[in-house]
């Protein structure tokens, strides 16, 4: 049975990738059986699934070939999920009924646990006019806000929170409102957000030309293009977005430029898609592959690498049949091309197990080298496949092979393509995989270096307590097994003493030979200067990379990783975070979602919830909101721990069916808050700080500023009277009604919530919006 290097790789995959059944009894007894359920389900497809079983579980031992999560978590289930990670949607029609039909995809989508891209480029500019209603439109970034609402409200299949990218071109009208965004601290925080750059931009910028806003061939406005290039870097250097990805240089390289036309990217962005378009991803575990780690004969074993990538293209192939779509149009697209994104994990450790300092010009070399392997050996098992099965139905030689992304590639390969053809329009891609990685015994993440050689990370246990425990780097803890306390040499470097300009050369030299494109963040540090900064950008472009994201600590989003003062063991603690996916834009090492997320304070969320008992002692509390008919109900139950306390549950029950949904999932929503353990008692303190914009009520002698408040005094004294709190929260903020006497008045209206409802002539009509409800 195989043994886990690390406690993290263990608890990661009970928690993200162990099949249970819905009471949390364990299907996976052990790691090997959810690598056999992978293998029996992508092998599921072929004519001989027996033969095939048995070379995918020989691909997925040791953690050699890691499939995305997705497929990890899915694969063989039964459940109704799809085995790709990310899409990028359909093109969103600049029109009311389009945007919300597009709005209906996307949430579709998250629901089954996929990560979503969009163009906004195709929505008209704020203050435009919208023919026929004598309005201006409202502009993309308002519609932005209703998605990012949405994704507030899905959480995705295996517990995974929705992750979600927005691109606006360069020069559409609302383009410098897009790049400011995010300075909001609370806006947006479900998207990354990236500027696509085009080619006659950036040849605007070097020669410090003019440039046009532009939407459906009008000129808006027309702007210095190095001031909007330096409005895109000064963004981004305070807020660590947007990220800019290089829009033209992604057409021109892609293999299926002759039938399609990309305007997008996946979360992560290491997709660029086409409408509908969807990524398929898996890795090849670099740190496993190498032969006399820290010998002398320390290098990567050719043919394991060329055996290993050929089963795991016919794996991934399997898995277009094998998966489910949220979306007919995204089955038909996939199937159509069947792209498939295998990228590689664990290239820090392996450069440094063969003696490399990552960001050298040898380790550069030594990247391109092996990624020139992978890409040539997965187009061969592709032909291979192609003879088999069929090449892609959109395949068309002629086109294909002029595209510009084939011109490098092998003459022996190309001519095997020509008298074969090929079962996948595009193969190589590298994927964000911080979660796969920490399950794979945190071997290093895609093509980042180590981010710290070891650290120490703080796990909230069941009874609420915290533990620590150190989490060492794969090749870190290689050497100490084999070297003991031997200090490390001078190539093992990290994340943090790692110049900007040595990430751009790594992440150029394996983008030569990556048909997608690459999932990387450049740490910078806080106190580089902005030309510094924009050195950084400008470097991606010249060397042919694809897009550029950055991470610079700053107000809004915190520091990835909190790295300690150094100590001998190299320690650093961890500030966690993602994930959407995605989970990234910034690279999170502690990711353990797959999706970008944010760092929300010093804890791992990683134990399970707690158990419920059988029984449960509480209390009912009744609530008589002074404008309902009928009061509300609510019930908290506690779970006693240590002799003390503590809220587990809350139910809340009234007649008044108007509130049976919201209170349903509030209920959902705070109990599940409760069983996580730790201090829960902000759950009250965001409860009396929701302020109703028509007004609260005075209850008591005490004025309420609204109902979900009044939910909060009520929890918050059953925390009081039961000793979990010791007592009443500090004061709310003003609410700029508190001061008016609740004068009596009459019930809400039900359509605008104004309380001007007044009879007249017979029938209750709403004085402020002409609601009558008599029709």
């Amino acid at each position: 049975m195989t043994r886990f290097s690390a406690p993290i790789a263990e608890q990661i995959w009970d928690m993200k990738y162990r099949l249970k059944d819905a009471d949390g009894t364990a299907v996976d007894t052990t790691v090997e059986d959810t690598w056999r359920r992978i293998a029996r389900a992508t092998a599921a497809v072929e004519k001989d699934p027996a033969i095939w079983e048995e070379r995918f579980f020989a691909a997925l031992e040791d953690f050699r070939y890691l499939p995305a999560g997705r497929i990890t978590a899915g694969a063989g289930t039964g459940r109704s999920v799809t085995l790709f990670n990310c899409f990028v949607m359909g093109t969103i029609p600049d029109s009311m009924s389009g945007i919300f039909e597009a709005l209906r995809e996307a949430a579709l989508t998250m629901q089954q646990g996929g990560g979503i891209g969009y163009d906004f480029s195709t929505i008209r500019p704020r203050g435009a006019d919208v023919k026929g209603v004598a309005a201006d439109a409202s502009g993309p970034l308002s519609f932005m806000d209703v998605w990012d609402a949405m994704c507030r409200t899905i959480m995705s299949a295996g517990s995974r929170r929705g992750a979600m990218m927005a691109t606006m071109r360069c020069d559409h009208p609302d383009i410098e409102d897009f790049i400011t965004a995010k300075s909001d601290p609370a806006r947006l925080r479900n998207f990354n957000v990236s500027v696509l750059v085009t080619d006659p931009f950036m040849a605007a910028v070097k020669a410090d030309n003019a440039w046009d806003l532009v939407f459906e061939g009008k000129v808006h406005r027309t702007v210095r293009a190095r001031d909007l290039w330096d409005a895109i870097m000064r963004s981004t250097f305070d807020f660590a977005e947007p990220g800019v990805i290089f829009i033209d240089r992604i057409n021109a390289a892609n293999n299926l430029g002759y039938c399609e036309t990309i305007a997008a990217t996946n979360p992560c962005g290491e997709q660029p898609l086409p409408p509908y378009g969807a990524c398929l991803l898996g890795s090849i575990n670099l740190a496993r592959l190498i032969r006399d780690p820290f010998g002398p004969a320390a290098a990567l074993d050719d043919g394991a690498l060329d055996d290993l990538v050929r089963v795991a293209v016919r794996m991934m192939d399997n898995v277009v049949d094998a998966s489910r779509f949220p979306l007919p149009q995204q089955e038909l697209e996939a199937k159509n091309k069947r792209r498939i994104g295998l990228g590689v994990t664990g290239l820090a450790d392996a450069l440094v197990m063969v003696g490399a300092r990552y960001g050298s010009d040898e380790a550069a070399l030594l990247t391109e080298r092996w990624m020139h392997a992978i890409a040539r050996s997965a187009y061969l098992a592709s032909v291979d496949l192609a003879q088999e099965k069929g090449a892609f139905p959109l395949f068309d030689a002629e086109k294909f092979l002029a595209s510009g992304a084939m011109q490098g590639m092998d003459a022996d390969v190309r001519a095997a393509i020509a008298e074969h053809g090929i079962r996948n329009a595009l193969l190589t891609s590298v994927a964000p995989t911080g979660t796969i990685s920490l399950y794979a015994g945190n071997v290093s993440s895609g093509i980042e270096p180590v981010f710290a050689h070891a650290y120490t990370r703080k796990v909230l246990q069941k009874d609420g307590s915290r533990t620590e425990e150190e989490v060492v780097d794969y090749a870190v803890q290689m050497w100490r097994d084999k070297k003991g306390d031997a200090p490390l040499p001078e190539y093992f470097v990290n994340a943090q003493t790692l110049p900007p300009l040595d990430h751009v050369k790594m992440q150029a030299a394996a983008q030569k030979w990556v048909d997608s494109s690459i999932s990387k963040t450049i740490n910078c540090p806080e106190d580089i200067s902005f030309d510094d900064f924009k050195d950084v950008y400008m470097a991606a472009w010249d060397q042919g990379c694809k897009g550029c994201t950055t991470y610079r600590p700053n107000a809004v989003t915190g520091s990835v990783l909190t790295v300690s003062e150094p100590k001998a063991t190299d320690t650093a603690a961890i500030s966690p975070t993602d994930a959407n996916g995605q989970e990234a834009a910034p690279e999170l090492v502690a990711n353990l979602d797959g999706a970008p997320q944010r760092p929300h304070g010093d804890v791992v969320y990683i134990a399970e919830p707690l158990d419920r008992p059988q029984t449960l002692e509480g209390n009912t509390y009744k609530v008589k909101w002074p404008d309902s008919e009928h009061a509300l109900y609510i019930t908290i139950n506690d779970i006693v721990i240590g002799g003390h306390r503590r809220p587990f549950e809350v139910f809340i029950n009234s007649k008044n069916m108007e509130h049976f949904a919201w209170t349903v999932a509030l209920t959902r929503m705070i109990s599940a808050v409760f069983r996580r353990g730790g201090d829960v008692s902000f759950v009250v303190e965001e409860l009396k700080a929701v302020f109703d914009p028509r007004g609260g009520a005075w209850m008591q002698g005490k004025y309420i500023p609204s109902i979900l408040a009044a939910i909060g005094g009520v929890i918050e004294r059953h925390m009081i009277v039961t000793g979990f709190i010791e007592g009443e929260g500090m004061g709310l903020k003003s609410d700029p009604r508190a001061d008016i006497a609740a004068a009596p008045r009459g019930k809400a209206c039900s359509s605008c919530g104004g309380y001007e409802m007044r009879m007249i002539e017979g029938c209750m009509t709403c004085a402020s919006c002409g609601f009558s409800k008599c029709g």
